[in-house]
C-alpha cells in the first residue's frame, strides 16, 4: 500500500459487486475485521495537519487580547477564562464551516472534502426544517434568508474572535441566531455541536460566575457518553474501531477481537472486557467533579487525557478529532485550573438552564431516540444510532444530479483519485461498516422486506446520501430518514421501485427492539415493524 493508495480488499472488488447479497455481506465483513476502511496513511497525515490548524486558530485569535497570543508564554495565559471562551466560540465556528466532525475521506467525502459553507451559503440547495411545510420557513430548499441567517451568524462569530474581551453584547447575537439556524434547517444546530458550544455558550451569557455552569456542560458529556454505552450494541463498536484504528494493523490482534475468525464474527471475550473501558467515562467526570485539586483531580485528569488519546489514536469514522481536543483542553481548564469552583454555586437560571439541557434532554434521548438526536441525548459512538440504507434500482441515482449540491455520487468524486475497481472496493468497505454493528445485523432481514433482488439496485448508506444531498453527516440517521427522502423525491421525481429506503431507529432504553420502516420515494410507506436485538445477537453479519 502506498501513501495514496488505500488497502485492497482481499477479493476482486468487480466481482464482489455482481453476486450475491449475502455473499457480498461476508466477504466484506470478513475483510473489514482485518483490514477496516483500508484508508491510505497519507490521509491520516491530512487530519492531523487540521487539527494542528484547529489549534493554531484558537491561538490566533487569543493573540487579539492584551496579553496572550505569544507562544514564548503561553504557560501563562492557555488556561485564562477568555482562552477558553475563545476556543469554544471557535470550535463553533470551525464546525460550522464544515471542517470538523464529518470531514474528509472517513466520512465519505473526497472532492471536495467538506460540505459546510459549500451548502450552507448557497441558496437552492436542500435543507431539513424543523417544522416542515411552515410558509416561509419549512421548505426543503435553502433561500437567502436562511443562508443570510448563516452568514450573519459567522459575522458574529469573528467579531467575537477579534475582539479583545468576550462581551454580553458580542455573546447575544451568536446565542440568538444559532437556534433560529436550528428552525429553519435542524441541520445547522447540529452540525455547530449545539449540544455542547451553544450550552456552554448560553452558560457564559447567563451569569459572571460561568465556570461551574461549564464544569457542568463538560461533565455531562463524559457521564452520558458513558451510559449511553451500556448496551448489547457497544462491545461490536469495540470491534470494529480495533479493525480500523491506523495503530492496530496487526492481523493477530484484529483476529482475537472476534469469537472465532472468520466464520463468526460476533465480539470475543477480549472486545467485552474492553467494553469495560465504560468505566473510565464514568470515572472522569465523578473524579473531576469531587476533586479539589489534589490528588483525586491529578487521578481524573490522567484518566482524561487517557481516554481522550484513546479515541484520537483510533481516528474513528465521523473523525471527532477537534471536539476531543477542546474536551482536554476544557478539562484542564475548568477541572484543573478552577478545581475549587462547585457546581452547586450556579445560580438558579443557570441550574434551570443546565438541568433542563444535561439531564432532561439526554434522559428523553435515552428513552425516545426516536424524537432526539443523538448528539443533543449525548450518545456518542455507543454503537446505537438510527441509520438508513437508500437502494437506487440500476442508473436512477443519476436522478440526484438534479439536486443543487457541491459534491457528486460518491463513485464520481473517487473517479477523480481511483479507477472503478478500488472506487467499489472502498464504498464497498461502508456495506461493512454498516453490517458489522449490532444494529446493522437487522438489514440481512430488512433487505428482502425491501426489494426483491437486491442486486438489482446501487447500495448507498445513508450517511453518503447526507452527504451530498445537504452538506453534512455525522452518523445522525435523523438526517438521512424521511424528511429527507421527501425534500429529495420533490426535487428528482423518482418512479416507483427506483427509490426504496430502509429506515432503522436506536433502541430505547429499556426496550429490546430495534423499529424500522420501509419506504419507496413514490408510493410511501412498504413496511414497518420491529427487530429483537436480542435475535440479532445470536446472528453473524450474514445470513447462515
Amino acid at each position: 500500500m502506498s501513501l495514496l493508495s488505500p488497502i485492497a480488499p482481499p477479493y476482486d472488488a468487480l466481482e464482489w459487486e455482481k453476486k450475491p447479497f449475502n455473499e457480498k455481506s461476508k466477504m466484506v465483513c470478513r475483510a473489514w475485521a482485518l483490514q477496516g476502511y483500508g484508508t491510505p496513511l497519507a490521509v491520516y497525515v491530512v487530519y492531523l495537519f487540521k487539527m494542528i490548524l484547529y489549534v493554531a486558530g484558537w491561538w490566533f485569535f487569543c493573540g487579539f487580547s492584551p496579553g496572550m497570543g505569544s507562544l514564548s508564554n503561553i504557560s501563562a495565559w492557555w488556561l485564562e477564562p477568555i482562552a477558553f471562551q475563545k476556543a469554544i466560540i471557535w470550535s463553533m465556528m470551525f464546525e460550522m464551516l464544515g471542517f470538523g466532525c464529518g470531514s474528509g475521506p472517513l466520512t465519505g467525502r473526497y472532492m471536495p472534502p467538506l460540505g459546510g459553507f459549500l451548502y450552507f451559503l448557497r441558496p437552492g440547495t436542500t435543507k431539513l426544517p424543523l417544522f416542515e411545510g411552515v410558509p416561509l420557513i419549512g421548505g426543503a430548499l435553502r433561500t437567502w434568508f436562511d443562508t443570510a441567517l448563516y452568514f450573519l451568524t459567522l459575522v458574529s462569530l469573528v467579531r467575537l474572535l477579534v475582539a479583545p474581551v468576550v462581551s454580553f453584547e458580542l455573546l447575544l447575537p451568536i446565542v440568538i441566531l444559532l437556534p433560529l439556524m436550528g428552525i429553519v434547517d435542524k441541520t445547522l444546530f447540529l452540525v455547530a455541536r449545539g449540544e455542547h458550544y451553544w450550552t456552554t455558550a448560553m452558560v457564559f451569557i447567563m451569569a459572571l460566575d460561568w465556570i461551574p455552569g461549564a464544569k457542568a456542560v463538560q461533565a455531562a458529556l463524559w457521564f452520558w457518553a458513558g451510559f449511553s454505552k451500556l448496551n448489547s450494541h457497544f462491545p461490536a463498536v469495540v470491534c470494529v474501531m480495533t479493525s480500523n484504528s491506523p495503530f492496530t494493523r496487526f492481523e493477530w490482534l484484529r483476529k482475537l477481537m472476534y469469537k472465532n475468525y472468520p466464520e463468526d464474527l460476533n465480539p470475543s471475550r477480549l472486545a467485552v472486557i474492553a467494553h469495560l473501558g465504560i468505566l473510565i467515562e464514568f470515572s472522569v467526570p465523578i473524579l473531576l467533579v469531587m476533586g479539589e485539586g489534589g490528588t483525586v483531580t491529578m487521578i481524573g485528569l490522567g484518566l482524561m487525557v487517557f481516554l481522550h488519546l484513546f479515541i484520537l489514536s483510533n481516528v474513528p469514522m465521523g473523525v471527532p478529532l477537534e471536539w476531543n481536543i477542546i474536551a482536554v483542553y476544557g478539562g484542564f481548564f475548568l477541572f484543573g485550573a478552577h478545581a475549587n469552583a462547585s457546581l452547586l454555586s450556579m445560580s438558579l437560571p443557570v441550574g434551570i438552564f443546565v438541568v433542563i439541557m444535561l439531564i432532561v434532554i439526554p434522559l428523553l434521548g435515552n428513552l425516545v431516540p426516536s424524537a432526539i438526536s443523538f448528539l443533543m441525548a449525548m450518545r456518542y459512538y455507543a454503537g446505537n444510532w438510527a441509520y438508513s440504507v437508500w437502494l437506487f434500482k440500476g442508473e436512477t441515482f443519476r436522478k440526484l444530479d438534479k439536486l443543487k449540491k457541491s459534491s457528486p455520487w460518491i463513485y464520481d468524486q473517487l473517479a477523480v483519485l481511483y479507477d472503478r475497481k478500488t472506487s467499489v472496493g472502498i464504498v464497498g468497505k461502508v456495506m461493512g461498516f454498516r453490517l458489522m454493528h449490532l444494529h446493522g445485523r437487522a438489514l440481512p432481514l430488512l433487505v428482502p422486506k425491501a426489494v426483491k433482488r437486491v442486486e438489482d439496485y446501487e447500495w448507498l448508506d445513508g450517511e453518503l446520501v447526507a452527504g451530498l444531498a445537504i452538506g453534512w453527516n455525522f452518523g445522525e440517521g435523523h438526517l438521512h430518514n424521511e424528511q429527507l427522502l421527501r425534500a429529495i423525491q420533490s426535487q428528482c421525481d423518482f418512479k416507483p421501485e427506483e427509490l426504496r429506503c430502509i429506515f432503522v431507529e436506536s433502541q430505547p432504553l429499556g426496550k429490546p427492539t430495534l423499529a424500522y420502516r420501509i419506504f419507496d420515494a413514490s408510493t410511501g410507506l412498504i413496511d414497518a415493524g420491529d427487530v429483537d436485538v436480542r435475535q440479532l445477537k445470536t446472528m453473524q453479519p450474514w445470513l447462515a
